[in-house]
């Protein structure tokens, strides 16, 4: 089986987690009537709001160095550190839905995902360089 399909459903995943922060700022729009394009309002609101809008933040360093790890160093360890990412991030929003502080703990697990994989993946590709590979 290709090894990096595990990491294609760990992407899928992630953006699942995503849509589940943006899906559910735009339910709290809603419920905390909202108007576009306004993004502040009561505090609960605006936590939503910071739940989908931190996540995208993480997103963008997520992915790219989840597939650059699975190039440079191992499609398999790619997906088995990246694993922790979606749920924690789907926590993290549950618990900023509720209140800022209960964000924290899934925060700090999610976040040294990214850390091992954009070192991991500078490491690995410059190992692979200087290795002639």
């Amino acid at each position: 089986m290709d090894q990096y399909l595990y990491v294609a459903i760990v992407s899928a995943l992630a953006l699942l987690a995503y849509y589940f922060t943006l899906l559910m700022a735009g339910i709290a729009r809603g419920r905390f009537k909202i108007a576009p394009p306004a993004h502040t309002g009561p505090e609960e609101y605006e936590r939503y709001v910071r739940a989908h809008q931190n996540t995208l933040e993480h997103l963008v360093l997520f992915l790219p160095g989840l597939w650059l790890f699975a190039f440079t160093v191992s499609p398999l360890w790619a997906a088995a550190i990246g694993i922790i990412w979606p749920p924690m991030r789907v926590l993290y929003a549950l618990g900023y839905h509720k209140a800022a502080e209960k964000r924290l703990i899934p925060l700090y697990i999610s976040m040294p995902p990214i850390y091992i994989f954009v070192l991991g993946s500078l490491i690995g590709g410059l190992l692979k360089l200087l290795g002639g590979e």
